[in-house]
Order: structure tokens, then sequence, then C-alpha cells
């Protein structure tokens, strides 16, 4: 988290402790589990809607395409149509978007590493 300190001179925006701050409205969006694997899935390749879907297990239609709307609102996914019949959509992230894959991969290094003591955890919390 950001200190104080550091929030210094920057918009009131950007400090996610406001519940009004943009800053807390995109950490929402980002923050959800379909877009961490979208952002995941996408990684350095360029991906068609179906290639997508295929690899993010378990989305929905609508959430994938919920989801890719919000990620290209703020900037994370570049779409591109082909005026092609069928059109032809490929999805590619952006300059901020491969900066949040890094953090995502970091959650996904997390989740591994520690996989073992979490699931021990919820079996003591669960017993």
């Amino acid at each position: 988290m950001v200190t104080k300190e550091e929030l210094q001179g920057l918009p009131e925006d950007a400090d996610l402790r406001r519940a009004d701050s943009l800053a807390r409205e995109i950490f929402s969006d980002v923050a959800n589990k379909w877009a961490l694997l979208i952002v995941e899935a996408l990684g350095d390749r360029t991906l068609r809607f179906g290639e997508l879907r295929n690899e993010v297990e378990g989305i929905s239609h609508k959430m994938l395409t919920q989801n890719l709307r919000m990620l290209e609102r703020n900037g994370l996914v570049d779409r591109k149509v082909y005026p092609t019949v069928p059109p032809r959509v490929e999805y590619t992230l952006t300059e901020p978007g491969r900066a949040l894959r890094g953090t995502v991969d970091g959650i996904c290094d997390w989740t591994h590493r520690y996989l073992g003591r979490i699931e021990e955890a919820r079996r003591r919390a669960d017993s």
C-alpha cells in the first residue's frame, strides 16, 4: 500500500483509501478473478475471442465480454476488428496491460508457492 508521504503531490484520485477515488475504482475493476485470468491468458499473445474463451476455463461468453470491455475501457487491452464476414476480433495487452501482467504473474507465483500452506490452513479452520 502507498504511504501518505508517497501520496503527497498526487491527486486525491490516486488514494486507494478514499472510497471515491479513481484509483480504487480501477483497482476494483482489475482485481477480479476473470480480469486477472484474462490478463494472464493474453500474456504476450494476440488472441481471438474464442481462443481466449478456451484459455480461461469456466468463463461464460457474457463474463468474457464484460471483462474485455472493462479492460479495454481502462486501456489495458487493445481490441482490433477486421472487416470480414464474419467479423474477426483480436485482443492484445497494451503497455499498461503488460505491466499489470507482471503483477498477475507475481500473484500466480505466490499462489503456487503457498498453495499447500493455504490448503492446510483451510483444513484446520474447517475442522
